[in-house]
């Protein structure tokens, strides 16, 4: 059986595409162009790769499992080729990564717009989920996380940390009154991030050293920090959020910073690696950029 190995780009671009059109868009390539490498694909291996209806294209059962071990195939291509050439300096091809959609919109665009700046001949592909996404499988060059790591890495960097703020509009929290210990928030409304495994449950440590443990009473449960965070501004609740995502809110005065006296636990911003031995210019550049914009937003919180 002889296969031209080249058509194996073609056919993985369509399948992760979902498309002729979307995969011809991928590769610069015209669509007919890509339609035919995949025919030609299926004639050489004398079975049939995809089910092509009006509606939507999908592999059959074979497909997928070629499908699979295609993409394997490809990335430790890109791999080797990455490494021959992982001693230069400037970055070039397609950035992917994937962030939390808090971080993400607060600070990750930020750095994307500065690493464009820096590198114009460079393209980035963002995805912006709260979802914790197979790097493999989406063919990410990394990935940041906002938070406590489940699982230790060595593949995993912190790059940097965040507080957690508790806060409220300026109306509610003048509705509560003069709050200056967590215990009198017991009875308050709060707003809990159902995105965590314990949303309502808090520990605030004093100034002085001191500590307080509450469990709050849910008026509103949110499926994400943006949604707990547009219901504090919204005037509901108490609500405990990133400082990256509350501090201009709270220059601008949409919201108010409540126990400032007492802390709750810092969370670690880490860049997150696909299994690899090196890393390309263009993962190492943009991380760069990333550290340095949190060490300045360290600096800016402290």
């Amino acid at each position: 059986m002889t296969v031209n190995l080249n058509r194996l780009s073609h056919f993985v671009a369509v399948v992760e595409c979902g498309s002729f059109t979307a995969a011809a868009e991928r590769l610069g390539l015209a669509k007919a162009a890509v339609s035919h490498q995949v025919a030609q694909l299926e004639k050489e291996l004398g079975t049939t790769l995809l089910v092509r209806t009006t509606r939507r294209l999908s592999p059959t059962a074979t497909g997928q499992r070629f499908y699979e071990r295609c993409a394997l195939i490809l990335r430790d291509a890109d791999e080797a080729v990455g490494a021959v050439s992982a001693e230069t300096e400037i970055p070039s091809g397609t950035l992917t990564l994937t962030a939390p959609l808090d971080y993400g919109a607060k600070v990750v665009t930020n750095a994307v717009a500065a690493y464009l700046a820096a590198y114009p001949a460079m393209r980035v592909e963002l995805s912006f989920n709260d979802t914790v996404l197979d790097m493999i499988e989406k063919r990410l060059d990394l990935a940041i996380r906002a938070g406590w790591l489940v699982v230790s890495s060595e593949r995993a960097k912190r790059i940097g940390t965040f507080q957690q703020h508790l806060v409220a509009a300026p109306a509610y929290a003048a509705k509560l009154g003069d709050i200056t210990h967590p215990n009198q928030l017991m009875e308050a409304d709060w707003i809990a991030n159902g995105a965590l495994k314990a949303p309502l449950e808090w520990t605030f440590t004093h100034a002085s050293g001191n500590g307080a443990a509450i469990h709050g009473k849910a008026l509103v449960t949110a499926d994400s920090i943006d949604s707990a965070h547009c219901c504090a501004v919204a005037g509901i609740g108490l609500a405990v959020l990133p400082d990256y995502q509350v501090r201009t809110d709270i220059a601008e005065g949409r919201l108010v910073r409540l126990l400032s006296d007492w802390s709750l636990p810092s969370g670690g911003i880490h860049v997150v690696y696909p299994p690899s031995h090196f890393r390309p210019a263009r993962v190492r550049a943009f991380v760069e950029i990333l550290q340095r914009m949190e060490k300045e937003r360290g600096r800016l919180a402290g």
